[in-house]
């Protein structure tokens, strides 16, 4: 729709302002080049003097956007000489219908009219600013139903033993026969199984075996390592988190898995009795030979470690548990 240049009437001056967000830019119809194009073309048969480009790329949630902060400063500067500040549709502008209302207040009060080229409002009718509101909403509406359709579809690959995240330490990403995503093991695997192993059988702390594994080449951190050794994804398993009024499940996955189901749950035991403070091997003990025993025996009234401490008595030093 193009208004008709009046040759007996001063040309009305224009900002143009482009926008895109980041998981727009490969969508057909919604790069900056090609809105601005569009306006261009429109100002040129419309008879209107473009006299400033915006653009930005950033979400429309809000206005506090670096080129429209700009855009802002720029009319105020230039207040009386801007008549319209021009989108390609609403959307462009906004995707807060309040936010938008109240933006154009604003703008009305510098003396700019908004408009969107391809749905143009008569502002001098008031119903037509009930079409604001669909023209605003309808594509966060659509763009919510795009993401819930998304997040139902991962669910059901979850459910279906497949992991839809960044792949596991031990693991990368493939596609099998059916050009599914699926997860093997990697480099990183053997490591995986020699820390669940060692955590199983030897009275180390899990920092010293994090750092033997280092020295070896194995490259992960404390926090890191703390958290592989809880994942089921390791003994096969995914954990489907609860959604909505679905309970969390763990089921079968579809990948190889790294360690045996019952080396996994040996390891969540010994994990368990770290934390308590029943296991022997929660804390790094630095032996003393006057002390041989602290950090193995256990407390008989409560079930925790022994400490113990040397004293110095009149036939020599003594340890005391």
């Amino acid at each position: 729709m193009y208004a008709t240049p009046d040759p007996d009437r001063a040309p009305r001056r224009a900002v143009l302002y482009t926008r895109v967000s980041t998981d727009e830019q490969a969508d057909r119809g919604f790069s900056l080049r090609d809105q601005e194009a569009r306006l261009r073309t429109y100002c040129t048969r419309a008879g209107i003097e473009a006299v400033a480009h915006f653009q930005d790329d950033h979400s429309a949630r809000t206005f506090d956007r670096p080129a429209f902060r700009q855009l802002l400063a720029f009319l105020r500067a230039h207040r009386g000489r801007v008549d319209l500040l021009l989108v390609v549709k609403w959307d462009r502008f906004s995707r807060d219908d309040t936010g938008a209302l109240g933006m154009i207040r604003t703008l009305e009060e510098l003396g700019v009219e908004v408009q969107a080229i391809e749905q143009p409002i008569d502002w001098r009718v008031p119903e037509q600013r009930m079409m604001l509101a669909i023209y605003v909403t309808a594509p966060e509406i659509e763009n919510r139903r795009r993401s819930l359709a998304t997040k139902a579809g991962m669910r059901r690959a979850m459910q279906e033993g497949r992991w839809c995240a960044k792949p596991p330490k031990g693991y990368r990403r493939v596609r099998d026969e059916h050009d599914r995503m699926l997860i093997v093991p990697n480099e990183d695997a053997p490591f995986i199984r020699r820390a669940f192993e060692a955590v199983a059988r030897l009275d180390v702390s899990l920092e010293e075996i994090r750092r033997r594994l280092s020295r070896e080449g194995f490259r992960c951190s404390k926090n890191q390592f703390r958290l592989l050794l809880r994942n089921p994804v390791y003994m096969g398993k995914i954990v489907v988190p609860a959604w909505r009024d679905e309970p969390e499940e763990l089921v079968d996955g579809v990948h190889e898995a790294l360690v045996s189901e019952a080396l996994f749950r040996q390891v969540q035991q010994r994990l368990r009795a770290r934390r308590s403070g029943t296991g022997t091997t929660y804390r790094h003990v630095r032996l003393r030979p006057e002390l041989v025993l602290r950090g193995h025996l256990l407390c008989a009234a409560c079930g925790k470690l022994l400490t113990g401490s040397v004293s110095q008595g009149n036939g020599g030093r003594y340890g005391y548990y």
